[in-house]
C-alpha cells in the first residue's frame, strides 16, 4: 500500500526540490520564509490538481492533451454566467464548473473507449474543438474583473489558517485522489490496466471502462480548476492557459509517472508539480534567464524519462527471472 503512495524515487525528488530551494535562498533569503513558501505553493496549486487528473489517465496508458482547453472552456462559461447573472450562488457555479468539466472529460473517455481511437488523437482533436468553442460562445471577447461579482473573485483568495482557499482546495484534492489511487478498486484498476491490460481483463477489469473513468476524473478536476483560474486571475479570455497542458504532462513525467502506464504515485504527482513551481516562480527572482528556466525544465523531463525507462527495464528483468524460476 505504501508503495502506491510514495517510492524511493519520490524521496530523491523531494531532496532535489529542497536543495534547489536552499540554493535559491543563498541569493534571495526571503524565499524560504513560511509566508513565501505558502505563496509559492498557492501559485502551483492548480498545476498540482491538474497533475493528479493527468496521472490517473497516464496510469491507464493514455494521455489527455485537452486538460487546459477543458479548463479554459469551463472557466469562460462560468465567468460569462457570473457576469450575466451575478446573483447565482457560488456553490451552484462551482458545481456547474465541475459538471461541465466532467462532461468534457467523459467525451474523451467515450471516444477512446467506444471508438477505440488513439488517446493522443482524441484529445488533440477535443483540445482544438474546446478552444474553438470558447471563441464561438464568447465571440472573441473577454470577461474582465469589473464584470465579475466580488464573491466570484474573492473565494480563491480568501484565507483560512494562513493559507488561501485555493491552496486548501488543492490539498483536499490531493487527499481525495491519494485515497482513490491507493485504497479503492478503481484506483487498483488504473494501475492494472496500465501495467498489463491482458491480465486486467482476466481479473475482471474492463480496460475501456477504467479509461473512461480516468478521463472523467481528469475532466472534473479540470472543470474545477477552470473556475479557480478565472476567479483567481479575475479575467477570462480565449487563450486562457494556452499550452498549460504541456506543464501538466511535464509535472507528471518529472514526478515519475510512467508514460508507458501502470507506474506512479500520488507523491510523485505533487512533487513533479512543485519542482516546476520552484523553477518557474523562484528562478526569475534571482535573475536567471527564462531560457535557462526552460533548459532546466527540459533537462529535468529528459532525465525523468530516462529514469522511468530504466525502472521499467529493471521491472521487466525481474518478471522474466521470476518466470524462469517458476518454469
Amino acid at each position: 500500500m505504501l508503495s502506491r503512495l510514495i517510492r524511493p524515487r519520490d524521496l530523491i525528488l523531494a531532496g532535489v526540490i529542497v536543495l534547489l530551494a536552499l540554493l535559491i535562498s543563498t541569493r534571495y533569503g526571503a524565499f524560504v520564509t513560511p509566508s513565501n513558501l505558502a505563496n509559492a505553493y498557492n501559485d502551483t496549486a492548480i498545476l498540482v490538481m491538474l497533475a493528479f487528473g493527468q496521472t490517473v489517465v497516464i496510469l491507464t496508458k493514455c494521455i489527455d492533451l485537452s486538460v487546459a482547453a477543458n479548463l479554459a472552456l469551463t472557466g469562460m462559461m462560468v465567468a460569462m454566467l457570473n457576469a450575466a447573472f451575478p446573483g447565482v450562488p457560488m456553490a451552484a457555479i462551482i458545481m456547474l464548473a465541475i459538471a461541465i468539466g466532467t462532461v468534457l472529460g467523459a467525451i474523451n473517455g467515450l471516444l477512446v473507449w467506444k471508438l477505440d481511437i488513439p488517446p493522443i488523437v482524441v484529445t488533440l482533436g477535443t483540445l482544438t474543438i474546446y478552444r474553438g468553442m470558447i471563441f464561438v460562445i464568447a465571440g472573441g471577447n473577454w470577461v474582465s474583473a469589473r464584470e465579475m461579482s466580488d464573491m466570484f473573485k474573492a473565494l480563491p483568495r480568501a484565507e483560512w489558517l494562513g493559507l488561501p482557499v485555493l491552496a486548501w482546495i488543492s490539498i483536499a484534492v490531493i487527499i481525495v485522489m491519494a485515497l482513490v489511487m491507493a485504497r479503492t478498486a478503481i484506483g487498483r484498476a488504473f494501475y492494472a490496466v496500465g501495467g498489463n491490460p491482458g491480465a486486467a481483463i482476466y481479473a475482471g477489469i474492463d480496460p475501456g471502462w477504467t479509461r473512461f473513468v480516468a478521463y472523467t476524473i481528469s475532466g472534473a478536476i479540470s472543470g474545477l480548476c477552470g473556475y479557480l483560474w478565472v476567479s483567481r486571475y479575475a479575467v477570462a479570455y480565449v487563450e486562457i492557459a494556452k499550452g498549460f497542458e504541456l506543464d501538466v504532462i511535464a509535472a507528471c513525467v518529472i514526478g515519475g509517472i510512467s508514460i508507458a502506464g501502470g507506474i506512479g504515485t500520488p507523491a510523485g504527482a505533487v512533487l513533479g508539480a512543485l519542482f516546476l513551481g520552484v523553477v518557474k516562480n523562484a528562478l526569475p527572482v534571482v535573475n536567471i534567464s527564462p531560457f535557462w528556466q526552460m533548459a532546466i525544465s527540459g533537462g529535468a523531463i529528459i532525465l525523468a524519462v530516462a529514469l522511468n525507462a530504466r525502472a521499467e527495464r529493471s521491472k521487466g528483468r525481474i518478471i522474466l527471472r521470476q518466470a524462469e524460476t517458476t518454469a
